[in-house]
């Protein structure tokens, strides 16, 4: 995997920053472009068991570049963050700790607290568009290969007879926890098709392990199972309707079977308005905006030139 060092940016040296949220200590990195503030910024997280050092990097490199301040940060219980069961993805406090990010950056002189977006990928792709419809204070989103619908991504992506396996999973992690309040972990990402895994995709193991290996040491790739039951309740189309007033990007990838591009298109669909764009990334897939640093660039000054029209 490459280093920022190949998107021909200078080198951005983030300050390590810290805020609170519901009690919890949670670890950032705040990223600020050249010049006199205070500067419009976009909040950052990432997706399913990231933490901050995986991918995002690259994105606030581009803006910041760009002129665009960039916050991102490990969500609770994950990465450099506090907060237990470890490993513990709940996406509403995920929603709250972005929330808490905002809050945070009100405090900051170097930060136009009335110019603030929301970003994100996967999982937190999806969670912007919620984080659009609930919070006046997020003035622009983009949501990259969003996660939408938890249910029906799960069918899709799993199977039938996979789905059986992942509710059985499921199902006895709860009784477990229920008898001795302890919690069982599910791999992120099978060594096998067909074994038990929050996301049944191989090809995916072999991607995060690069991105673990080059860039993303705290990256764990397990979850609790009370996670992925979290996530099969997920949906953002309760939402979407709200976004009248929020401009929001969307950058899908053509025939992604992650996150499932049409789910993705159906809710843009939902979306009123016309303050809203679709953007498809061609001939690509899931794993293209991780692994292939032309196309993250492209998508990357996509988004930059969204929230400096937008914010």
């Amino acid at each position: 995997m490459s280093s920022s060092a190949d998107f021909g940016d200078p080198v951005m040296c983030p300050a390590q920053i810290e805020f609170a949220s519901d009690g919890e200590r949670l670890a950032g990195l705040l990223y600020l472009p050249t010049g006199k503030g205070p500067h419009p910024c976009v909040v950052m997280a990432g997706g399913w068991c990231y933490v901050k050092e995986l991918a995002q990097p690259h994105y606030a490199t581009v803006f910041a570049r760009l002129g665009l301040a960039a916050l991102i940060f490990d969500y609770r219980c994950m990465g450099a963050s506090s907060g237990e069961p470890r490993q513990h993805i709940d996406p509403w406090k995920q929603i709250e700790d972005y929330r808490n990010a905002v809050s945070y950056l009100e405090g900051r002189e170097e930060i136009d607290s009335e110019r603030v977006g929301a970003w994100g990928i996967s999982y937190s792709g999806g969670h912007v568009l919620m984080l659009g419809a609930v919070d006046a204070r997020i003035r622009a989103i983009c949501g990259i290969v969003p996660m939408v619908d938890g249910y029906a991504n799960m069918r899709l992506a799993h199977g039938t007879l996979g789905l059986r396996r992942l509710e059985q999973a499921l199902q006895e992690a709860r009784r477990t926890l229920y008898a001795t309040g302890e919690h069982t972990y599910i791999v992120h990402q099978p060594l096998e098709e067909g074994d038990v895994s929050s996301w049944p995709f191989p090809s995916s193991r072999v991607t995060f392990a690069a991105l673990k290996a080059s860039e993303a040491p705290a990256y764990e790739g397990r979850s609790t199972a009370a996670s992925t039951e979290m996530l099969m309740a997920y949906s953002v189309f309760p939402f979407v309707e709200r976004l009248l007033d929020t401009p929001t990007l969307l950058v899908i990838a053509e025939g992604d079977d992650h996150t499932h591009w049409d789910l993705a298109a159906k809710a843009y669909e939902g979306i009123p308005g016309d303050r809203k764009r679709l953007h498809v990334v061609p001939r690509s897939t899931h794993l293209t905006l991780y692994e292939d640093r032309a196309a993250l660039v492209e998508v990357a000054e996509l988004a930059s030139a969204w929230f400096r029209e937008h914010l």
